[in-house]
């Protein structure tokens, strides 16, 4: 169940990450920190589907691990697209929430699933 719920926020989460992408790169121009943002954000949903076809336990948490760094990245960019204005402080919260969401969720399922 919990790992329904997470594949299915993560990628809710990458289309919102492709639609800023797309933002940044045709209202604002900015290609650099937009292909940054693309590649972590949706990197998160990536490994989490990969997670599901993990070969073990260990496998599994491994994945999860990955796409909790690549969360943490993305929170980072979104930071400073924020702190340099290509996006709005109201952006950021709404983008940064649910980055932060899945940053909870994942961090409370390896650390559930490294307590078995």
């Amino acid at each position: 169940m919990q790992s329904s719920i997470l594949r299915n926020k993560s990628y809710a989460f990458a289309v919102r990450i492709v639609n800023l992408s797309k933002h940044l790169t045709e209202k604002k121009k900015e290609y650099v920190l937009s292909k940054q943002v693309l590649r972590s954000g949706t990197a998160i949903g990536a490994s989490i589907n990969e997670a599901a076809y993990a070969e073990s336990n260990a496998d599994f948490v491994h994945k999860l691990s990955i796409s909790l760094k690549e969360a943490q990245e993305t929170h980072y960019w979104f930071s400073l697209l924020k702190d340099t204005k290509y996006i709005t402080p109201k952006m950021f919260d709404s983008i940064d929430s649910d980055c932060e969401e899945i940053i909870k969720i994942l961090t409370a399922s390896i650390k559930t699933l490294k307590n078995k």
